[in-house]
């Protein structure tokens, strides 16, 4: 009969199998967004003791992110041969998850949990300061009054606050220093967002600065910063944008963007190219989670530092510590020295080499902070 249209029953099948692999890529592509939020924040909150509507939420995603993975995984392999199907659904669960160990990390950058209030128990005349930085953040600090002027600001790692920080600050007041143990925003009893790349930094140890150079008791020409892990970060990054710091000491610093780990490169050759790709697409996804800027590289604002000695300490145990130090190292010489501590782990140095850490620091201080 003329005007009859018909369809070809196998070209209907294929027109069918190509959308449903289509929904199955984007299944997977949610799947990776629901499993990566729900480890970020569901699973790390909960592990943290914070139940909030947000925590639980995520949860829900990390169990709609596996069930949209499984349907994904199932309907991109849809139409293949047994063999095909097991070799291609394993290549995509295997993206899926390095998808998720990609973008994991920035969630738990930019979604901190609460931290638990700091209680300073410090054998020392201080007391409790608050102070604001220029972008209108309250922050919250103990402050130590130096007996000749000389001051340290302390910052502690990520998810920490100044608690953490409360041995090595013994050892600088111990040895006539005056210190301001920051919490960093967000962390402690600190108002405004955590970040924990150490992209608000700067800002909080400018504050800290203003606030130092306020006190009588201080002397401005002769202040430094001592930063554990993060706050080395942040130490580094904020010598190389203030001039009020005489001196730093950074332990446990490596990176605070992709562009920190172009040395994995040349030490592990295509292995590290794959890494500082995918740590591009990580660092991409932070910036677009959070208000903070991305900033420039730790070996950049190290040589905008120079003259401003800075000691980088190492764990003996964590080489790539040492390698990310001698990378910044290299970049500015003239400034940066580097010190590892043998057989110590990640900002372990004064609690595996007590004296020697003491000595180490207090000595290096002493240099740059002496009075002119």
């Amino acid at each position: 009969m003329t005007g009859t249209r018909t369809t070809d029953p196998l070209t209907f099948q294929h027109v069918r199998t190509d959308a449903r692999r289509w929904r199955g890529v984007t299944a997977l592509l949610l799947g990776v967004v629901g499993l990566s939020v729900g480890l970020g924040v569901g699973v790390r909150w909960l592990q943290a003791g914070v139940v909030t509507w947000e925590s639980v939420a995520a949860i829900v995603a990390l169990c709609a992110g596996v069930a949209l993975t499984v349907f994904g995984v199932g309907s991109v392999t849809t139409g293949m041969r047994q063999s095909v199907r097991v070799v291609v659904g394993s290549l995509v669960v295997l993206a899926s998850a390095l998808g998720v160990w990609t973008f994991t990390p920035a969630v738990i950058a930019t979604k901190v949990p609460p931290t638990a209030a700091t209680q300073i128990d410090l054998a020392a005349d201080g007391r409790e300061v608050h102070f604001n930085t220029r972008d209108g953040v309250s922050l919250w600090a103990w402050y130590v009054p130096p007996p000749d002027g000389k001051t340290v600001i302390v910052r502690h790692g990520s998810g920490s606050t100044a608690s953490g920080v409360l041995a090595q600050a013994e050892v600088l007041v111990t040895n006539g220093y005056g210190v301001l143990m920051t919490d960093a925003r967000g962390h402690g009893r600190s108002d405004g967002t955590a970040m924990d790349f150490g992209w608000y930094g700067e800002a909080d140890i400018r504050a800290a600065l203003d606030f130092l150079t306020d006190q009588p008791e201080v002397d401005p020409t002769r202040i430094g910063v001592l930063g554990m892990s993060m706050g080395g970060e942040e130490a580094i990054g904020a010598a190389g944008s203030d001039d009020r710091i005489a001196a730093v000491v950074a332990e446990g610093a490596t990176a605070r963007t992709d562009a920190d780990k172009t040395w994995l490169i040349d030490e592990y050759g295509w292995r590290g190219w794959i890494q500082v790709r995918l740590e591009w697409l990580q660092y991409g996804l932070t910036d677009l989670l959070t208000g903070a800027s991305k900033p420039p590289t730790l070996a950049t604002l190290a040589r905008l530092a120079d003259p401003t000695p800075i000691l980088m300490i190492t764990g003996g145990a964590r080489p790539d510590e040492g390698r990310a130090a001698d990378h910044i190292q290299a970049a500015s010489p003239g400034n940066v020295s580097v010190w590892t501590v043998p057989g110590a782990g990640h900002v372990g140095g004064l609690a595996g080499s007590p004296d020697q850490w003491e000595q180490t620091v207090i000595d290096f201080l002493d240099d740059a902070l002496q009075q002119n």
